[in-house]
């Protein structure tokens, strides 16, 4: 608010002055603008990340006590705002002798008051986010960006030419997963380290064998030839690198002097030079996640959950640590409360954190069926 007061002995002034007073009156009011934009642009942006991040390791806790998980799109975000202004004055006049004066105030109020839309998954949208396994030419090329392959090929795939990955409803404490599905995770790591091992995405179809023609379909229009991803082991000199290579195409069934092999879906291979990949659902990478999770005994002795999965072979711990409690510490990656107890992946662990981002990575990549992200309204005149 602006008051002004001064002496006016003449009340022809009021007049000269008044066109320039009302513009210093109305200068105090709040303006919506332009500059709302980046401010409210990098907070809305940042609320829904960390809402997503906590409908995630909600659906993970779910799942562990059967309850049913659910997925909910925000489709559309409006910051709507209201201004409200007003403007008053007058002017003071008295008898000689007695100063006269002019007056005013300006007042503006500023309301805001933001709409969100969700749309919950159903029907067809939540078989093909949820429940169908993501494709593996799908899923490879983020070893491309530098995301460690073997901590990708732990969330995603159930099994690599019949070596298994544990399960999460799966026989016996550790799931019933092989060893050896871990060691040829981890000889890929290390060839990718050293940039030893590749993936390569191509629309060509794949030479044709004499057990199988060339796969691609006559019935696909022109120029929507499907992408293939195929798994690369680069020539080196390094003979420890040749070595782990060699044990590479061991596991995988290749030959010993296969430069590539096309990764294709399934439990085993088609014909030989194939990599097989059964990939898993979104639901089925959370289950994973689940149940490999600290929950705290009493619930086990009560039967109200199964027992945790243990760590196959090489490895000492799950992709994702959550742990629980009573209650939270402060400064978490993220935190959600359930049952009336708290369940929190530590900001200091960095191996939880990235095996958490690249969940969200993969989900955004199943929403293979669904309206475009979150639309945000701001206004900006």
């Amino acid at each position: 608010m602006i008051m002004l007061r001064f002496p006016c002995p003449r009340p022809g002034v009021f007049r000269a002055l008044l066109p320039s007073l009302l513009p210093l009156m109305l200068s105090g009011c709040i303006t919506i603008g332009p500059s709302r934009l980046s401010h409210d642009q990098l907070d809305y942006s940042r609320a829904l990340g960390e809402a997503e991040k906590h409908a995630m390791l909600l659906n993970i806790i779910r799942i562990r006590y059967a309850d049913p998980p659910t997925f909910l799109d925000t489709t559309q975000v409006i910051a709507g705002y209201q201004l409200n202004r007003s403007v008053n004055g007058g002017f003071n006049a008295f008898p000689s002798g007695v100063g006269s004066y002019l007056f005013g105030s300006s007042t503006a109020t500023l309301q805001e008051s933001p709409t969100f839309t969700y749309q919950p998954e159903t029907g067809q949208q939540y078989a093909e986010n949820v429940i169908r396994p993501i494709s593996p030419v799908v899923i490879m090329p983020l070893s491309l960006g530098g995301l460690p392959i073997d901590t990708l090929l732990r969330l995603t795939a159930q099994s690599i030419d019949g070596l298994s990955n544990v399960r999460a409803l799966g026989a016996g404490p550790t799931g019933g997963g092989s060893v050896r599905f871990y060691l040829l995770l981890h000889d890929l790591r290390q060839l990718q380290v050293q940039g030893a091992m590749t993936i390569r995405i191509s629309t060509d179809a794949p030479k044709a064998t004499a057990d199988q023609p060339p796969s691609g379909s006559a019935n696909k229009p022109s120029g929507t030839q499907p992408e293939h991803a195929y798994l690369v082991l680069t020539a080196t000199s390094d003979p420890a690198l040749t070595t782990i290579q060699a044990e590479v195409r061991r596991l995988l069934h290749l030959d010993p002097h296969a430069e590539e092999a096309e990764i294709v879906y399934g439990p085993y291979p088609k014909v030989p030079g194939q990599i097989a990949i059964l990939t898993r659902s979104m639901f089925a990478m959370l289950s994973q996640i689940a149940y490999e999770m600290e929950v705290p005994e009493e619930d086990v002795r009560a039967t109200r959950t199964l027992p945790t999965i243990s760590p196959v072979g090489i490895e000492t711990r799950p992709d994702v640590v959550i742990h629980s409690g009573k209650s939270a510490p402060e400064h978490n990656y993220d935190e959600v409360r359930y049952r009336g107890r708290w369940y929190w992946i530590s900001d200091d662990d960095f191996r939880s954190k990235l095996s958490f981002t690249m969940m969200q990575i993969l989900a955004a990549l199943a929403a293979t069926s669904h309206s475009p992200g979150a639309v945000i309204t701001i206004p900006a005149g």
